[in-house]
C-alpha cells in the first residue's frame, strides 16, 4: 500500500496505469491519420467508416494499442450522419416500443435496405413523436432525430390526420356513426368515420385524437378491441411487417 495516500487517490492511482496500457483513444488515431478535429474525427468513428484490425468499430471511445491497425475507409464521407426517422409497425400489448428499435429488427423488406447502413448512432437521441398509448394500439409509430420532423408531428398533430381500422364489438350497423364526426356530445374530438366490414370501422382524425379513439367508440355503443394506425399524414404503414422498423425515405413527408 502506498503511505500517505487516500482510498480514492489509490483507486484513481491504481487506474491510470492500466488506461494508458490500454492504447489511445480510437478518434485520436483517426485525428493524425486524417489530419482533422476531434469532433470531425468522431464523426467519421461514428459513421462507420473506420476499422480496427478489419473489424468496423463505432465507438470513437475504443481504445486502441499501436500495434493495431486503423483504417479509414476510401469512400468515408460524412453525408450519412444526417438525422434518421425510423418508422416501427408497433405490436398491440407492447410495453417498451423502445426495445424493438436495432439492428435486428430491421425490416428486409426496407427499401432504403441497400442505400442505408444501420449504424449505432441511429438509435441514439430518438425521439417518439406519436405514441400509442392504448394497450389494444398497434401500427405506424414514428422516432425521429430531425427536430423538423418532431416539430411536424407535434406542433402540427392538431391538423395532421393518422388513419386507423379499429375492430369493434357491438351494433355496428345500428351505431349513430354520424355524431362522431362533429364530436359526440360535443366532449369527444371530432372524426371521420366509415364501416369497412362487420365489425371494423376506419377512422380518419386528428393525431392528437387518436388516443381518445376508445372513447369515441364507447360513445355510440360500441367497444373497441383492437386499433391500428395505418397511415400519419402522407406516409403509410404499408406492408412493414410487425414488429419492425424501417428508415423513412427521402422522398418521404408526413
Amino acid at each position: 500500500m502506498k503511505v500517505g495516500m487516500s482510498d480514492k487517490q489509490q483507486a484513481a492511482s491504481g487506474d491510470s496505469a492500466p488506461q494508458e496500457s490500454e492504447g489511445q483513444r480510437l478518434s485520436k488515431r483517426v485525428m493524425q491519420l486524417k489530419g482533422c478535429s476531434r469532433s470531425v474525427a468522431e464523426q467519421y468513428v461514428e459513421g462507420g467508416w473506420v476499422s480496427v484490425d478489419g473489424e468496423v468499430q463505432e465507438e470513437p471511445g475504443l481504445r486502441v494499442r499501436d500495434e493495431q491497425r486503423v483504417l479509414i475507409a476510401a469512400d468515408a464521407s460524412l453525408l450519412e450522419l444526417a438525422p434518421v426517422t425510423l418508422l416501427l409497425h408497433q405490436p398491440a400489448g407492447c410495453r417498451d416500443p423502445w426495445e424493438l428499435l436495432d439492428l435486428h429488427t430491421h425490416s428486409a423488406t426496407d427499401p432504403q435496405a441497400g442505400r442505408m447502413r444501420v449504424l449505432r448512432r441511429h438509435f441514439k437521441h430518438l425521439q417518439d413523436c406519436a405514441p400509442l398509448q392504448h394497450r389494444l394500439a398497434s401500427g405506424l409509430s414514428v422516432f425521429t432525430q430531425d427536430r423538423n420532423i418532431a416539430r411536424r408531428l407535434v406542433e402540427d398533430a392538431a391538423t395532421l390526420e393518422h388513419e386507423c381500422i379499429v375492430e369493434v364489438s357491438g351494433d355496428v350497423a345500428g351505431a349513430d356513426l354520424a355524431s362522431l364526426r362533429g364530436g359526440a356530445a360535443t366532449t369527444l374530438p371530432p372524426a371521420k368515420v366509415s364501416r369497412q366490414s362487420e365489425n371494423h370501422l376506419r377512422f380518419a382524425l386528428a393525431g392528437t385524437a387518436v388516443n381518445a379513439i376508445a372513447a369515441l367508440c364507447a360513445s355510440v355503443g360500441l367497444k373497441m378491441v383492437g386499433m391500428r394506425r395505418i397511415r400519419i399524414g402522407r406516409v403509410p404503414l404499408s406492408k412493414l411487417p410487425e414488429g419492425e422498423w424501417r428508415y423513412l425515405g427521402r422522398g418521404e413527408r408526413f
